[in-house]
């Protein structure tokens, strides 16, 4: 069910989401990640979740996924540096 005018949310992942009743964070969380791999390659993260939000999360400030959006939004705002010893050794 992609939906290639909505580049934000191109499966309805998260329009869904809020629709489905005793919707856990768990639950969401998986949404979240696979929602995050439909988007595209180069898209930017923050404004993509921070879009999400402002689509759904007024109108459901205590919904479980506007929790985990909010959460993503909060890891992807504060990118950390990654790879530690093994990633600065050469090979060889």
């Amino acid at each position: 069910m992609r939906d290639p005018r909505d580049p934000d949310d191109p499966k309805g992942l998260v329009r869904e989401s809020y629709r489905i009743e005793g919707i856990t964070v768990p639950d969401c969380r998986v949404i979240f990640l696979d929602w995050a791999l439909s988007l595209a390659v180069d898209a930017d993260m923050v404004r993509a979740i921070g879009a999400m939000l402002d689509r759904y999360g007024d109108a459901a400030p205590d919904h479980p996924m506007t929790a985990t959006l909010r959460a993503g939004l909060a890891d992807a705002a504060s990118p950390r540096r990654r790879g530690g010893a093994m990633g600065r050794r050469a090979e060889g």
